[in-house]
Order: structure tokens, then C-alpha cells, then sequence
């Protein structure tokens, strides 16, 4: 099986090289300054030269707040990209496997969200991912998209990370806790997607293909999830201490985008089709926070030996 990746800088795409790199699959994987996902003559370019079994999109425009202002930037890679993406990909017969948000939901269930829910997104990158799921669902027959939420890893910039660095700057934390929600490790959504392009390349049934959510296994808000990093994080030295960390209210902490108040995903489909078990993502923390750690170390040490050279 042939994979190639685009988006190969964010978390996801990341965590895609990480495993990739340890299997004997022909892979190649695509970061915006190699290859733009809305240009089409460029992606048709790529994909009549590496010829893929099944291309993997982790490419995005995630600001969630700044798509307010840059709606132009974030349809061209959340609408336009996706859909040329599946056109090509239609054209080739290369499968698509495509992430897309928890933020296509109003927010307003009290229930676990499933892909049969109607969406109503309420902000510009709701609404972009939204109608992408809608152009590759249009003009490619053999694609899955993913639905995901909360995502945090060792790569990049997210919650996690950011709560770590504020927990060294700051004795007091203020963090939303009345939005629900399910974190989502970035290498456990890799492993979910190696595993749908393992199957739809192996199988001709049309049934796997279609639309999935995969989340964390247990719901929590903002402020739980912080306080569940920065007590593992104090446990395993990678904070000297705590912060008190105070619950706030959405409307104390205003943002351009509105943040659904609920956004729990159900991934009782794709473990009923695929066999995938939810994210733990307590478990996933305590793994990233041994990555971090390990990095820490020798950082301090390469430091220690240029000081000492």
C-alpha cells in the first residue's frame, strides 16, 4: 500500500510520519511549502507522479478564532483544498481519508454527538469544515471522514502544551469549565487512520467508507483536562509546582469564535466497523508527558556539554 500525506506539519500529520517511519508501507508525506492542497495542477502533479492507494488529509486552517477575519484563508483550505482533493482523487481512484471537527455541532446536546446528528456550526471554521466534509462526500466515492476533538500530542502548539508553559509562569490559572468535551491524542488518530486505510485498501466493501467520529473515552471540560495535565505533569518533574487553577464561565472568557458548550463525539460506529477503541487520553498524557520530559533532559544536557565544550 502506497500513503501519501498532506498536512505532514500539524499534529496529526506528524504523528503520521512517526508511525510511518516504522512500517515497511511506500509512503510520503506533504507540508504546505511542498505541496498546496488548493492548487490543483500541483496535487494532480503529485498524485500522478507517486500514484497512492489512499491519501491521507490532515491539512487544515485550525484558527479557530482568526477565521473571523480570514474567512477567505480558511475556505481556501478547509472547502476549496478538500475538494480538490477529492476530485483528483476520484479522477485517480487513490482513496481520501480527511479529518474534520467537533465545531460542525451547535453545541447545544446533552448527549454524545453521532455522525447521523444534525450539525450547526456557529463560527466561520464550523462552517468551512462543514461544507468540505460536503465537497468530498460530493465528488469522491471512496473517502472516510473523521471527526475529531480536542486534539493534543508532543507536537506543535495545543492545550496541553500551553497549559504546561503557563503552569511555570503563572501561581494562578483561569480555565473554561462549562464546556464539555473529548480529548483526543493526535497518535491515536493516527493509529485510527492507518488502520481505515489498512482496510478500505485490502477491501472492496463500499460500506466502510462514509463518515466517523473519533474522540477521547471519557468527557471532561477545559478545566478538568488542565488540572489532569499540570497533576501528572508535578508528579513526573515536569513542573517544581502547582498553580491553583480556577474555573471560570465561557462569558469570563469572551472570544471572537463562539465555542460549543458541548461537543462530545460518540465513536461507537468506528469501533463497530473498524474494531478502533476510543482515545484514552489520560493515558495518552501521561505518554506525551514522558516524551517532553525525555526531550527536557537532553536539551539541558546538549546545553550542559556547549557550556562545558
Amino acid at each position: 500500500m502506497k500513503i501519501m500525506v498532506t498536512g505532514a506539519n500539524g499534529q496529526v500529520g506528524q504523528c503520521l510520519i512517526d508511525r510511518l517511519k516504522q512500517t515497511d508501507l511506500i509512503w510520503e508525506a506533504h507540508g504546505r511549502a511542498t505541496l498546496d492542497i488548493a492548487d490543483e495542477h500541483s496535487v494532480a502533479e503529485q498524485l500522478q507522479r507517486f500514484k497512492p492507494d489512499v491519501l491521507i488529509n490532515a491539512a487544515a486552517y485550525t484558527s479557530v478564532d482568526k477565521a473571523e477575519i480570514e474567512p477567505e484563508a480558511a475556505s481556501r483550505a478547509n472547502i476549496k483544498g478538500p475538494e480538490v482533493l477529492a476530485r483528483l482523487c476520484q479522477t485517480q481512484g487513490c482513496a481520501l481519508l480527511h479529518i474534520s471537527t467537533d465545531y460542525v455541532f451547535s453545541g447545544e446536546a446533552v448527549s454524545p454527538y453521532t455522525p447521523e446528528d444534525s450539525v450547526g456550526p456557529s463560527g466561520l471554521y464550523g462552517l468551512t469544515k462543514l461544507e468540505g466534509e460536503r465537497r468530498i462526500q460530493e465528488f469522491c466515492t471512496r473517502h472516510v471522514i473523521l471527526r475529531t476533538a480536542w486534539v493534543f500530542s508532543e507536537h506543535g502548539n495545543n492545550f496541553m502544551k500551553t497549559m504546561l508553559r503557563l503552569a511555570r509562569e503563572r501561581d494562578t490559572l483561569q480555565v473554561v469549565d462549562d464546556q464539555q468535551g473529548t480529548p483526543t491524542y493526535a497518535g491515536h488518530i493516527a493509529d485510527a487512520l492507518l488502520v481505515i486505510a489498512h482496510r478500505i485498501s485490502q477491501s472492496s466493501d463500499s460500506g466502510t467508507y462514509g463518515l466517523y467520529h473519533f474522540g477521547g473515552d471519557k468527557a471532561t471540560t477545559w478545566c478538568a483536562f488542565a488540572r489532569y495535565i499540570i497533576d501528572q505533569a508535578k508528579q513526573k518533574g515536569l513542573l517544581t509546582r502547582s498553580p491553583v487553577i480556577r474555573g471560570i464561565t465561557t462569558d469570563d472568557f469572551p472570544t471572537p469564535a463562539k465555542r460549543p458548550s458541548y461537543s462530545v463525539l460518540s465513536s461507537s460506529l468506528l469501533q463497530q466497523r473498524f474494531g478502533i477503541m476510543p482515545s484514552n487520553w489520560r493515558q495518552a498524557v501521561t505518554d506525551v508527558l514522558f516524551v517532553l520530559a525525555r526531550e527536557q533532559t537532553e536539551q539541558l544536557e546538549a546545553n550542559s556539554k556547549r557550556f562545558v565544550g
